[in-house]
């Protein structure tokens, strides 16, 4: 094969898989682009490490939100309750540590325990009464109002002293050689990490050959896995030159892995996509559907908890106005991130960029300065494109 076929191969090749994956490709060249517009409108601002690690930290609820919305959206239902159900859980944990003395880790496990109730609550009405779980979760949404401000009611905001605590959103992983200006264990995570990446894509590939499906050439696979290392290590390095990778990130990563792994390798993932695609068919083929349902309610407010948690200790403190939107930027990131208006499809790491893209928005236009008011709006004009363009884009793959 002479070098001007294989040149046209590697192109016709390289259009192909940017018509076939043109929703997913561009979902992260639109986090490229608006940290780009950011880095330059704020002089470099915007991507320094400090930002960059409050770019986390402030990202980090949302994402635990999104993740667990992303199940339930697949599932064509909505739980429109998670921001209050977060900030009731903060003002809960603040109330257990502050007035009744109780340990930070208790009070953690014991607000995990009461979304779980919470959720366990919801998804028997949806479940069970055949209660629309938009109706159950708007409902839930003025009542977890109601309960955190009669929380709050006689202390107002409280302030929270516990060191623990407030490192969970403030904190970074501790160094290998504590005291030296650079983290060194950061630079190991982000080399871990990128090993961990060429082994699982190698072995990908290697399962999909052997099974016969397509794959794409190795110039371009290489290529791929050359760009997804240099990413990764550059915004680790960046991370090592501060103070290192959040505890936010830590966790975040953690409950994205155990989502992933169960969507993608276990048998109620598989479920879960099946319900979302034909809930008939699921039901008919034996599936437990109701049981498939609550779960995913009880997983739902459960990450809320664990979201109210984040951000409450991020704050330092629990306020009357914590939950005010939470769900909003839940839902936008999940559609941002691909998931399918018909339900049925989506994908809890491209949950994780499309938090990263709404969060990225709002943390560049503070930079700036620009008002609430058009910071709203804009949000608004990119989640509707957004969606536009998912819409679109499946019809014609139709």
């Amino acid at each position: 094969m002479s070098e001007k076929t294989k040149k046209s191969g590697l192109g016709q090749e390289i259009l192909t898989l940017l018509k076939s994956n043109i929703r997913e490709y561009m979902m992260y060249i639109a986090l490229i682009l608006i940290m780009g517009f950011f880095t330059v409108k704020t002089s470099g601002g915007f991507i320094q490490a400090r930002n960059l690690a409050n770019l986390v930290n402030q990202a980090g609820y949302v994402a635990i939100l999104a993740i667990g919305m992303t199940i339930i959206l697949i599932l064509k239902h909505i739980d429109l309750s998670v921001g209050y159900v977060a900030g009731f859980s903060g003002a809960v944990a603040a109330v257990l540590m502050t007035k009744h003395g109780m340990n930070e880790w208790i009070a953690i496990l014991a607000v995990l325990v009461m979304g779980l109730l919470i959720g366990v609550y919801q998804g028997l009405l949806v479940t069970k009464m055949g209660v629309p779980a938009f109706v159950t979760t708007l409902a839930g949404m003025f009542i977890f109002r109601g309960l955190l401000n009669l929380t709050l009611q006689e202390t107002g905001t409280i302030i929270i002293p516990n060191k623990s605590f407030n490192e969970l959103s403030n904190g970074f992983v501790p160094d290998i050689p504590a005291g030296t200006s650079f983290h060194l264990l950061t630079m190991l995570i982000g080399a871990a990490a990128v090993i961990l990446l060429i082994f699982l894509q190698v072995k990908t590939r290697k399962n999909k050959q052997k099974y016969q499906f397509h794959v794409m050439s190795m110039p371009i696979f290489t290529v791929k896995l050359v760009c997804l290392s240099a990413i990764i290590m550059v915004i680790v390095y960046v991370l090592a030159s501060y103070n290192g990778i959040p505890w936010t990130a830590v966790i975040v990563g953690v409950v994205l892995f155990v989502y992933n792994y169960m969507l993608n390798k276990t048998r109620l993932g598989r479920y879960i996509y099946g319900i979302g695609g034909n809930e008939q068919a699921a039901e008919l083929s034996g599936i437990n559907v109701k049981k498939v349902t609550l779960m995913a309610f009880c997983s739902m407010s459960t990450l809320a908890a664990l979201a109210g948690i984040l951000y409450t200790s991020r704050l330092q403190s629990a306020t009357p106005t914590a939950g005010l939107g939470f769900e909003l930027d839940a839902i936008a990131s999940s559609y941002i991130g691909g998931v399918a208006v018909s339900g049925g499809i989506g994908r809890v790491t491209n949950t994780i960029i499309g938090a990263l893209v709404i969060m990225s928005l709002t943390n560049g236009m503070n930079l700036m300065g620009v008002d609430i008011s058009y910071q709203y709006i804009v949000k608004g004009i990119i989640f509707i494109i957004a969606v536009a363009f998912d819409v679109k884009t499946r019809q014609k793959g139709r």
